[in-house]
């Protein structure tokens, strides 16, 4: 039995998603910037795909840039807007416990004289909005935060940031990285304040190596990547119609029966978190399992380090994680665990389990019976 627990890295496609990535590879494979009629076949994609995604946030669809992904978003939505406000001010705010997605491009637009403050988390990820209030100053020009943690599933209250950010400065712009939370939340930017939008397709069973960036059109930003003037001019690079139409499909799919899909995520967690905390020495890190997001659970095997469990898992076909798959490579102790006042014995022994909506119990059971199997035996051989 196979059982693939690691969806917060990657996630399988729908086979709508891979239908019409074929079909538009295969059969309608025109460049869309190009006049005749394969060309207008290609560019029809596109604006399907917009459509879908506008109205699942309920925006317009001018407002829709794709990418390559969530890190072009989000350093995109960084940067870009970075250079474009400068003349309002340099100050910038985030929180401690960022992708690096966002925290990379924060401390490269550091060491260009930009002023960041990062808001510090208590040990169940929770922001604190005191801080926060206090940090906004006339000239902070943005506020950047995750909407999910992508480590141990703690969820940032978007919606009050949002509405605190504008109260205190009307000029603030605030950025959402919603790559964890978009497809597990139901994300308004109109109502909640959120000014742009960071979101990846390969999270939702869509394709990889494409995403999306929603810019309020009110916003100044400034494109990164220039050339042949695609998308407005602002993301400029023939269009990956592939890529585009299957996170269209996604996203529209993503949405379908949601609250339905979203209360069995919960419950598969919440069953996960309780078989798990029947093993010894073994703790949750991070919010309450039945406070996090729906599917991601951080929980240490104390005794056992990450990267060992992991390999033996994988020897029996279940797929963990060790934190972050973008940085799982790295020995560095990781930023979210540091920012939420892990143990140092407990950091070393994390495993990230994420779930999606294709993730059964069967897999579930398999999974923690074989931990409970392996557990002892690692141990033994860890303390010699």
């Amino acid at each position: 039995m196979e059982a693939y627990l690691d969806n917060s890295a990657t996630t399988q496609c729908f086979e709508e998603v891979r239908d019409i990535v074929v079909k538009t590879m295969m059969e309608d494979y025109g460049n869309p910037s190009a006049m005749h009629k394969k060309g207008v076949e290609a560019e029809q994609y596109v604006k399907d795909a917009t459509e879908k995604i506008a109205k699942t946030l309920k925006v317009q669809e001018k407002e829709i840039y794709f990418t390559s992904g969530g890190t072009e978003s989000d350093n995109w939505a960084l940067v870009g807007c970075a250079y474009a406000n400068r003349r309002q001010g340099k100050h910038i705010i985030s929180t401690v416990f960022e992708h690096a997605a966002v925290s990379a491009p924060l401390a490269a637009l550091e060491e260009q004289g930009f002023e960041i403050t990062k808001i510090p988390v208590d040990a169940n990820g929770i922001l604190s909005m005191e801080k926060l209030e206090s940090a906004i100053r006339p000239d902070t020009i943005l506020v950047s935060t995750m909407y999910v943690n992508n480590e141990v599933g703690a969820v940032v209250p978007v919606e009050e940031i949002g509405k605190l950010v504008h109260e205190k400065n009307p000029k603030t712009i605030y950025h959402v990285d919603a790559i964890q939370g978009y497809g597990k939340f139901r994300i308004y930017p109109k109502r909640m304040g959120i000014d742009l939008l960071s979101v990846s397709s390969h999270k939702i069973h869509g394709p990889k190596g494409v995403g999306f960036l929603y810019v309020n059109e009110k916003i100044k930003i400034q494109p990164m990547i220039l050339g042949g003037g695609q998308q407005k001019g602002m993301r400029s690079g023939t269009d990956n119609v592939p890529g585009i139409a299957g996170l269209g499909v996604a996203a529209k799919k993503i949405y379908e029966d949601f609250d339905e899909k979203i209360e069995q995520l919960k419950e598969n967690k919440l069953y996960l978190a309780k078989r798990l905390q029947e093993l010894d020495n073994v703790f949750i890190n991070g919010p309450k399992p039945e406070d996090g997001a729906p599917h991601i659970l951080n929980a240490s095997f104390v005794g056992v380090r990450s990267e060992v469990l992991l390999h033996t898992l994988e020897e029996k076909q279940i797929y963990i994680s060790a934190g972050s798959a973008c940085s799982s490579h790295k020995r560095a102790a990781s930023a979210t665990m540091l920012a939420l006042g892990v143990s140092a014995e407990r950091r070393e022994s994390a495993i990230r389990f994420s779930l999606s909506e294709m993730t059964t119990k069967e897999e579930l059971d398999y999974a923690v019976d074989e931990i409970a199997k392996v557990l002892p035996v690692l141990r033994k051989f860890a303390r010699h």
